[in-house]
């Protein structure tokens, strides 16, 4: 077959019309195979003929798109050395973008034959491992446009491409589970009426689904196991996966733009599916081991793992670094994603032990002309020694704010806790992010997420029930700060079903009006249940998907949330730009913000410290928004006084005084959402005048004059 030496820039599989150019990375190589398979599989090699910058590459004039291949890398084979190279062993492309088939687990996928780590297998791979594909560049991106749309408009919808549409009555049968199926017109259009701004989906990154759950009938259902940076998953195509998958997945990002819907992906940059020492040899770990991988520096033949995975890609080293920075600059520029949520993004801080906020990867992404513009989402913590870091990450990053999710969890359960933290919280969670010059929207506010119970389960079950896992109930965490209100599980009981119904209106009511970015999961408005399985993250069928046949009987909870959204969106004082100062406002007595006693009176230090509170209410002063407009006009907002009873009982609030208003509208009420739609009737606000408030409940009411 001809081959031309080609160039070592870009690195992958990269056809320009004629030809392709193959360039690998290896260090450790002393040769490089390429492997080309035709449609019957079978297997034609090309040594790459050139080696410069320890990239080894080669152009062949007549490969097109559709073309599968992989590579065998010849080099030393020495695990106690952390030196792992096995030409027996088809490798990945960890620049391909586009992988067809899946992992079929079998022994040949080892470097050594089970039970002997230190032994060499040379039984070839190749029917068991997936292939790279080159794909087709060009795409008509005619009338997409970046939408920029500010952190402090953003509602984020966590969603799963396929557990998303699979059971949905509208959308046809064929593209269901699919990247098409996600942009179905009834689809948008239930996130439209939502007021979604930005769907967050979880892995997308071509994954593995590991040996052991396939032994056990289950799969990596999240996907939290990726092989390819560059590649969509190809179990979420409709139509192909010669690399069809990357035309799929841009016209699903074009459609959601159109719709003004962006689109974020969670990606999972700190690990590999190839797992411990003991794992397949699937791509990075023949290509060159010790770059791709952190290893005990003792005792290189094992891995260093903040990850809980097996392994941790080498943050140290340059090559993956490039790695890292060119998936995040590919997935922007030519698939026009609009940002990214880091999943355990402190083990990318880690270039020692600790994690390092001026490590290289935050330096990167600081000063990348592309990168650095998107939307930047940490989840700040892993399982190594120090690894929570809430708060501690660099300014250009927002964070999934897992104190916002415990507090509020604690304060609507009745949980003995400071007031002063739920405040905090609802208020942008300044005690995280001020002190570093970060503003509210450093925190992406959450109260459930893909990881943990659904709402309805929230509220439903004391206790995990995570047998359908295989693992004894083991996995998951068990302290979910959840409350089941005196029944395990689904009840016939009216009074606990209405109570329950209540408090997801009471935490969606309290993530919608909080100072951050909130974020939704999916299918929480439809009432998603997992009949207590917090951890689902292996179960692709039922217990995971959203059951849209529910829709109908939780439409009272759907419209709930698309009406504090729209509050949300409509008034600015919900959602600003900078943090409340608690001072006067010039030309008036009343602070931006004031927080008041059920009395009415404000609240006290003693007040701030009870542990048994369970009563208090918000002002929140429309015209002490210090922001301006696009064409620098004052943003001036109607101003809002909010009544939180966590308490068992009901508590008669007593308005603050006619300093604060005389007149209230009544616009939201999670007591009786129905009824305050209904009636939004004005209430006379008298100094002394009480409004009953009922237990377990939360009520807005917009100041009339």
């Amino acid at each position: 077959m001809e081959i031309w030496p080609g160039s070592p820039y870009p690195l992958g599989a990269n056809y320009d019309g004629s030809g392709t150019n193959f360039a690998l990375f290896s260090e450790v190589a002393e040769r490089v195979e390429l492997c080309l398979f035709d449609e019957n599989g079978h297997e034609t090699r090309v040594d790459l003929p050139e080696r410069e910058v320890l990239i080894w590459h080669g152009y062949l004039p007549r490969v097109r798109p559709g073309q599968r291949y992989g590579y065998r890398v010849h080099g030393p084979y020495d695990p106690e050395s952390g030196l792992r190279c096995n030409p027996a062993k088809l490798l990945l492309d960890p620049y391909a973008k586009a992988i067809d088939g899946d992992v079929r687990w079998d022994e040949s996928l080892f470097s050594y034959r089970f039970g002997e780590p230190r032994s060499l297998n040379d039984d070839d791979s190749a029917p068991f491992t997936p292939r790279s594909v080159v794909v087709n560049p060009f795409f008509d991106w005619t009338g997409d446009r970046t939408l920029r749309i500010p952190y402090h408009e953003t509602v984020i919808y966590e969603a799963h491409v396929k557990g998303m549409t699979m059971t949905h009555p509208e959308v046809p049968p064929e593209i269901r589970g699919t990247y098409s199926g996600l942009v179905h017109p009834v689809v948008i259009q239930h996130l439209k009426e939502l007021g979604v701004t930005a769907v967050e989906l979880m892995p997308v990154h071509q994954f593995v689904h590991d040996h052991g759950l396939r032994e056990r009938g289950l799969s990596n259902y999240w996907g939290y196991n990726t092989i390819g940076f560059f590649a969509p998953h190809n179990e979420y195509a409709s139509f192909g996966t010669r690399g069809e998958q990357v035309q799929e997945f841009k016209t699903m990002v074009k459609q959601f733009h159109r719709a003004g819907i962006e689109v974020i992906l969670d990606v999972v940059y700190n690990h590999t599916a190839e797992g411990s020492h003991l794992g397949p040899t699937l791509s990075f770990r023949g290509i060159d081991n010790l770059n791709y991988y952190r290893v005990v520096a003792e005792q290189p033949e094992f891995y260093y793992d903040t990850t809980g995975t097996g392994n941790s890609l080498n943050v140290r080293a340059h090559e993956s670094l490039r790695l890292i920075m060119d998936s995040l600059r590919y997935w922007v520029l030519e698939m026009h994603v609009d940002g990214f949520r880091f999943d355990l993004a402190a083990a990318l801080a880690r270039e020692f032990h600790a994690v390092d906020r001026l490590a290289a990867f935050f330096d990167l992404v600081n000063q990348d002309p592309v990168v650095s513009q998107v939307k930047l989402i940490a989840e700040p913590w892993d399982v190594g020694e120090g690894g929570y870091q809430v708060g501690g990450f660099p300014s250009l990053w927002t964070e999934w704010n897992g104190k916002f999710r415990d507090t509020v969890r604690d304060f609507w359960r009745g949980e003995p806790a400071s007031l002063g933290e739920f405040a905090s919280r609802f208020t942008g969670s300044s005690d995280l992010y001020e002190k570093d010059n970060r503003l509210p929207i450093a925190s992406i506010n959450f109260v459930t997420a893909h990881d943990g119970f659904t709402l309805n389960d929230l509220v439903s079950y004391n206790e995990k029930h995570n047998e359908a896992n295989g693992e004894d109930n083991r996995d998951g965490e068990s302290h979910n700060r959840s409350w089941n209100h005196g029944v395990e599980g689904p009840t016939d009981d009216g009074d606990i079903h209405a109570l329950r119904e209540r408090q997801k209106r009471n935490l969606v009511a309290t993530l919608l009006l909080s100072q951050g970015v909130p974020m939704l999961s999916h299918g929480d408005e439809l009432g998603r249940t997992q009949y207590g399985n917090n951890n689902v993250y292996c179960q692709d069928n039922e217990l995971a998907w959203i059951d849209w046949s529910a829709a109908r009987e939780n439409s009272v909870l759907t419209d709930f949330v698309a009406e504090v959204a729209a509050l949300r969106r409509e008034h600015p004082v919900f959602r600003r730009r900078r943090f409340f100062q608690g001072r006067p406002i010039r030309g008036s007595s009343i602070e931006d913000i004031a927080w008041l006693r059920p009395d009415g009176r404000p609240m006290s230090e003693d007040d701030w410290n009870t542990g048994f509170a369970r009563s208090l209410a918000v002002y929140l002063n429309g015209e002490g928004i210090p922001e301006r407009d696009e064409i620098g006009r004052r943003v001036v907002d109607d101003s809002f006084l909010l009544l939180f009873n966590a308490h068992h009982q009901a508590v008669p609030f007593t308005f603050p005084g006619e300093a604060y208003g005389r007149m209230w509208t009544i616009v939201l009420d999670t007591a009786d959402p129905l009824r305050a739609r209904a009636r939004r009737r004005e209430r006379d606000a008298k100094p002394g005048g009480r409004l009953r408030i009922t237990a377990r409940s939360l009520m807005v009411l917009r100041k009339h004059f």
